[in-house]
């Protein structure tokens, strides 16, 4: 069926500035209404799948969450217009610890109570009560934006099915001997109470001491000095260590210290891990709290004191220091032990690690945690993009991803939590042993006993985002979803999370689907502001989307922020931008508007095989077929900014700027069939246009598109253009090229001659013979766009007396501006223009005198660079001749 809608008069009458917000509401509504978001429709179509990365439902969506939903919308469009079963998975992530985190904060700024206070399960139900305020928040921003996500299949990670999928993973790694609970190193955050991962830890380089402590030896003859940075936990020191081959302590390995303050013996032991050269080349070792010490512990058979307690005090480990906050305690020690002369300190800048979340200094412990062991799924992973079968983009990110996995710690998965995932984990009153489950178990597995606890704590967040891929698709059940849509395509992220989640879908999908989540991860970089300082509250400079959205469009939005960088680099946010892409908005409807208006007998849908033959109208087709093909080209490698600003120059320039003007002398002076095929060219050229633009600006080329005649409901389901061959024209392209650069010429020496727009000129062309029959078919083009009385073209043209002079290849242009022009200011510019041209000339001229130059280069740059010399010798020459002529 082919339509135009019958409310076009919306367009035609007096719009003022487009109503953005109006029209992307209503629009957005009805895609939603009509389904065209839908996956599975047409099952006879090849699938293409994105699923969303899960923003937490701890807020609001910021400019990097809208930089990536673009880039994926993008992609959707793009593919679903290209006929591809074009799915995206919407969704929300629990973020245990951060949502748990922002709702305890909530709850003592209302009523100055705890969770404690409430107690597990009246706390969990206020938890979900967020979620679900701050999830509306976040599907209405994912609308505005105007994401094409398929609503009807929008995911939680703590929806029944997908906590199916956790629970299945975690127990059948445990089956697997993958995971294991025990006692271990963990990194401890005393403010938020629980367990972090490694990659939940960030570290700053932070101005510190180095305490050098005196150990006595039991023998009571002499001490060893020793070198920490954490005086506080000698309490449960262990050993003191120094390097085997270190021969000034090799006399010393095996003999007994005393521990200060509470004179238990420890020994004096030789390990490699002790650099010679830090400190003083003796180090205490404390297994329970620094990791490093941890596997020196293992080695000797050294037992672990833990000497601190959940909330960062010293325990009674400490003695008189028991009780003690850490950081007060260690002030407190140091000061004892200076007391006794037995300390001395100096600077010292070391790394220290802090939660990501609230920025507490974590706290190495050791703690009795669930892990999973890494190695045996790490080195799949390796392999996956060793081998190709996922590739990054750009494709350095590889690096980081490999090296990671490379030097990979077991997985801390425990988290002490009420919000998230429950361990499945029960353990027998009676017995004392541990039933891991799928479904609660009624009695013990191992004695038969019926009393049973379930462990209280829950699994990391990103244990269960590890599986989005595969358990939105309804994993581990074998749905249609999973069956037609998995693995996906393509995953659009930020670099800072591959570690925390890339890697952990990819070892996860490999090993519970045997097939790789997706096939490209494309990673972009970071949106700062315009300083190039990171967005963040103290500074006090963030944006938000919405407000930027509500000012300008989403369309500007989006088309901002996919040119704003190439893939993989940090951008500036600039408002400026904005508000040039909104220029291209207006620009883009004002377009339409015009078209529409001169083109209302144009009722049926276009189709072009062979071009007209007016200049304009192959210029224009030739030039469409060339951005079709750049554009698909670029968006297909991912290269959204350099497509973006292709489609920007065809339409903006060539389309608006150019075909528009020229259309003109057909619309407004020719004959009805000579005004057809021009009619015909621009619902065309502005229909495969408007879908060139679609994936980037949605919106506007939607409403645009139902102005004009269509097949279909939307444009979000019509065709994506492709380069149709008989439409190329490279000599009707470079022939209008040569009239657009006499245009420029002539407008050019109206502008430097300062004339009035609004006055009519005479213009004298004096082309080569080949231009000649060639600008004297397209004369009435240079009439309109110079706003020319007369234009003269002969090769063996007379100058006027009193003119302004251009010279470009091949033609000479002439503007008579008798009683107008400045005569002294117009020998000005050509004497510019002379000196300009002796550069040029000497340049050439000592190039092409250097021996060197005319033998090793190829004889074809040799050649060009004569023919330029040629050229502006004798562009040179004209204006000379033309300063004489003036000078008389």
């Amino acid at each position: 069926m082919t339509q135009r809608a019958e409310t076009n008069e919306k367009m035609n009458g007096d719009l003022g500035k487009y109503d953005a917000e109006a029209i992307e509401t209503r629009l957005y509504d009805w895609w939603v209404r009509e389904g065209f978001f839908e996956a599975g429709k047409d099952l006879s179509k090849k699938p293409y799948t994105i699923v969303m990365p899960p923003p937490n439902v701890t807020g609001v969506l910021h400019l990097g969450h809208a930089l990536d939903n673009t880039n994926q919308d993008m992609l959707i469009r793009f593919k679903r217009m290209q006929g591809y079963d074009a799915l995206w998975v919407p969704g929300t992530d629990h973020a245990g610890i951060a949502t748990q985190t922002r709702v305890e904060a909530k709850i003592m700024e209302e009523s100055g109570t705890t969770r404690h206070d409430l107690g597990r399960e009246k706390f969990v139900e206020r938890v979900w009560s967020w979620k679900e305020e701050y999830a509306n928040v976040i599907r209405s921003q994912v609308r505005r934006l105007g994401a094409s996500v398929d609503w009807s299949r929008e995911r939680f990670t703590m929806d029944p099915g997908l906590s199916d999928a956790v629970r299945e993973v975690f127990v059948r790694l445990y089956e697997d001997g993958l995971i294991y609970r025990g006692d271990y190193i963990i990194n401890w955050c005393p403010r938020c109470g629980t367990a972090l991962s490694d990659i939940e830890v960030e570290y700053e380089e932070k101005q510190s001491a180095l305490y050098e402590v005196d150990y006595p030896f039991a023998s009571g003859e002499g001490s060893l000095t020793v070198a920490t940075t954490r005086p506080e936990t000698m309490f449960g020191d262990v050993a003191v260590a120094v390097h085997p081959e270190d021969e000034r302590y090799a006399h010393l390995i095996g003999k007994a210290l005393k521990l200060p303050f509470v004179d238990r013996e420890i020994p004096v032991i030789a390990d490699e891990y002790v650099d010679p050269e830090f400190g003083t080349g003796a180090v205490k070792i404390t297994p329970a709290h620094d990791p490093n010490d941890f596997e020196v512990g293992q080695r000797h058979h050294l037992p672990s004191i833990n000497v601190m307690t959940k909330e960062g005090k010293l325990n009674h480990h400490a003695g008189e220091f028991a009780g003690m906050e850490r950081f007060a305690a260690r002030k407190a020690v140091v000061e004892a032990l200076k007391s006794h002369g037995q300390l001395r300190e100096k600077g010292h800048v070391h790394s220290v690690g802090h939660c990501e979340r609230c920025g507490t200094v974590v706290e190495p412990w050791l703690s009795t945690q669930w892990f999973v062991k890494m190695k045996p799924l790490a080195e799949p992973a390796m392999e996956a993009v060793n081998v190709g079968d996922i590739r990054f983009v750009p494709d350095r990110f590889a690096k980081i991803y490999q090296h990671w996995l490379e030097n990979i710690r077991d997985w801390c998965i425990s988290r002490q939590l009420w919000w998230g995932h429950r361990i499945p984990a029960w353990y027998c009153d009676d017995c004392g042993e541990t039933t891991v489950a799928r479904e609660t178990p009624a009695s013990c597995t191992h004695c038969g006993s019926a009393h049973l606890h379930q462990d209280e704590d829950v699994l990391d967040t990103w244990f269960s985002s590890a599986l989005w891929p595969f358990s939105t698709m309804g994993w581990p059940k074998n749905s249609n979803d999973f069956a037609r849509y998995f693995p996906t395509n393509v995953l659009s992220t930020g670099f800072d999370i591959i570690y925390f989640w890339v890697a952990r879908m990819i070892f996860t999908s490999l090993y519970f689907t045997k097939q790789p989540p997706f096939q490209d991860v494309l990673i972009h970089g970071l949106v700062r502001d315009a300083q190039g300082r990171k967005f963040s509250k103290s500074l006090g400079n963030g944006i938000d989307p919405m407000d930027v959205i509500s000012k300008y469009s989403a369309d500007a939005l989006r088309f901002m922020l996919v040119t704003g960088a190439s893939m993989g680099q940090d951008m500036r946010f600039y408002m400026e931008r904005v508000d040039a892409a909104q220029s291209l908005v207006t620009k883009i409807w004002n377009a339409a508007r015009f078209v529409i208006m001169n083109t209302e007998d144009v009722t049926t849908v276009v189709t072009m095989e062979q071009a007209p033959t007016s200049l304009a109208d192959r210029y224009i087709l030739h030039r469409l077929q060339e951005a079709t093909e750049r554009v698909t080209q670029t968006i297909e490698a991912y290269q959204f900014a350099e497509a973006g600003k292709d489609i920007y120059e065809f339409f903006w320039n060539d389309f608006c700027d150019w075909y528009i003007e020229l259309s003109k002398v057909s619309l407004y002076e020719g004959t009805d069939a000579e005004k057809a095929p021009t009619k015909a060219t621009l619902v065309y050229v502005l229909d495969r246009a408007l879908r060139l633009l679609h994936p980037f600006m949605p919106f506007v080329t939607e409403e645009i598109w139902q102005h004009l005649p269509h097949d279909g409901k939307t444009i979000t389901h019509a065709s994506w253009p492709v380069a149709v061959d008989t439409l190329r024209d490279q000599a009707g392209f470079d022939a209008m090229s040569l009239v657009m650069e006499t245009i420029r010429a002539v407008r050019n020496l109206r502008h430097e001659a300062n004339v009035n727009p609004a006055k009519k000129v005479q213009v004298v062309l004096k082309p080569e013979t080949a231009h000649e029959a060639l600008l004297q078919d397209t004369v009435a083009y240079v009439k309109r766009l110079c706003n020319a009385e007369s234009v003269t073209v002969n090769h063996a043209a007379n100058p006027p007396e009193e003119r302004v002079t251009n010279v470009i290849a091949g033609v000479e242009v002439y503007l008579s501006l008798a009683g107008l022009v400045d005569v002294a200011a117009e020998l000005e510019r050509l004497n510019k223009e002379k000196l300009d041209l002796d550069g040029e000339v000497a340049r050439l001229v000592k190039k092409l005198d250097n021996p060197s130059f005319v033998a090793k280069a190829p004889a074809d740059i040799v050649e060009k660079e004569k023919e330029k010399l040629a050229m502006y010798e004798d562009r040179r020459e004209k204006v000379l001749a033309e300063m004489a002529r003036l000078q008389k």
